[in-house]
This record gives C-alpha cells, sequence and structure tokens, in this order.
C-alpha cells in the first residue's frame, strides 16, 4: 500500500514539526509548505492526498489558497481535500469554510488524536 501523501501549509514551525512527527508516526508521507504560494507552486509539480492549511499565513493566507486550488486546471488536484487549521475558527461558521473550499477544520491549540481521525477520514 502506498503512503499516503499530507501537505502541511502552516507558517509556525513548532506546529509544524509536531504535526510532521504525529503523522509521520501514522505512516503519512509528509511534505511542508511555509504559506499558501509554496502551496500552490507545490501543486505545480505534485498531487497531494490531503492538504492541511493554517488559515492566518503569509504571503498567501488559507482562504485566498484555498480559492485558487479549487481554481486550478487539474480537476483531482482541484478536489484535493483540504483541512482548515485555524486559531480563529470562532469567525467562520462550517457553513463559510464549506463556501470557501474547505472539507473540514481543526482548532489551534490542535488536538493531535483529531488531526490524525481528521486525515484518516478523508485518506481511507
Amino acid at each position: 500500500m502506498s503512503q499516503k501523501k499530507i501537505l502541511i501549509a502552516e507558517d509556525s514551525s513548532v506546529i509544524q514539526n509536531l504535526a510532521k512527527r504525529v503523522l509521520s508516526f501514522q505512516n503519512f508521507d509528509i511534505q511542508i509548505a511555509k504559506n499558501g504560494q509554496k502551496v500552490l507552486d507545490m501543486l505545480q509539480k505534485e498531487a497531494f492526498d490531503v492538504i492541511l492549511l493554517d488559515i492566518n499565513m503569509p504571503v498567501m493566507d488559507g482562504v485566498e489558497c484555498v480559492k485558487q486550488i479549487r481554481a486550478l486546471d487539474d480537476t483531482q488536484k482541484a478536489k484535493t481535500p483540504v483541512i482548515a487549521i485555524t486559531g480563529n475558527a470562532k469567525n467562520y461558521t462550517m457553513e463559510e469554510f464549506k463556501a470557501m473550499g474547505i472539507d473540514e477544520y481543526i482548532p489551534k491549540p490542535i488536538n493531535f488524536d483529531i488531526l490524525i481521525e481528521t486525515v484518516r477520514k478523508f485518506t481511507s
């Protein structure tokens, strides 16, 4: 069985490293992007099974990034499940997230059991 590829887009290296460690331990192949522009650059080159997307990032935030992912010409990549990671989820309802093209969200501070469970849901 090939490893599922997860892209973690998060500007906090602490959260990046923790999420990477937790998910690598679950046998996921992890790539890291520091901002939304990097996500789009990486999507040009390869496909991912899930994108974990921090909403608040420099250069290009998660909201703009997910819009651009959904608008990609490559329909497979455009449909990549996106899980938002956000410290201010209270600012958004699930309906608003869905309207943006976000499939699910995980509030910060991240509960890693929920992270694993959510990633598994989209990769199984």
